[in-house]
């Protein structure tokens, strides 16, 4: 079952690849920008993450924080994220709970147990506010980027 915009966003607490602890009610007060990949290390992945690490500094500034998830075990997203040069936490989702809880298992991941690729923004209160499907892997950062940009012009005053 996929999330619904405007709900609150599935709650989650989970240990990244770097061994933290990273929960969603713990992220309360920032925006959260929840990735899914299919696999670490491959070419589209290892493009979408390295967009979102260079976006980081765009993240902070609009209070974001950016996490990546995959099917992929604990020791292959610490490998993945020495390869690339991530500092974004990295959630292991061996067991796909995380997946199945934001719907990104439809397609050929239900016969490869792999995440699809989708990102979702969710706003300081833990509620889903935007959800961007789409196989380009290069184009989910910048999305994200304007999501945010445009979420906080709206919110000035005046």
């Amino acid at each position: 079952m996929k999330p619904a915009v405007h709900q609150p966003a599935p709650e989650f607490t989970r240990r990244s690849d770097d061994g933290r602890t990273v929960s969603l009610r713990g992220l309360r007060g920032q925006w959260v920008v929840l990735y899914f990949y299919p696999r670490a290390s491959s070419a589209g992945c290892t493009t979408e993450a390295r967009h979102f690490e260079a976006a980081l500094p765009e993240f902070k500034r609009l209070n974001a924080a950016v996490i990546g998830v995959s099917t992929d075990t604990e020791a292959h997203q610490a490998h993945f994220r020495d390869t690339c040069g991530l500092t974004h936490p990295l959630i292991p989702d061996g067991d796909r709970t995380l997946c199945r809880a934001y719907g990104v298992l439809g397609g050929l991941g239900v016969l490869t147990g792999r995440a699809a690729r989708a990102t979702f923004l969710i706003d300081p209160q833990g509620v889903l506010v935007h959800a961007h499907r789409s196989a380009n892997p290069q184009g989910h950062a910048a999305v994200m980027v304007q999501q945010l940009e445009r979420r906080a012009a709206a919110a000035r005053p005046g």
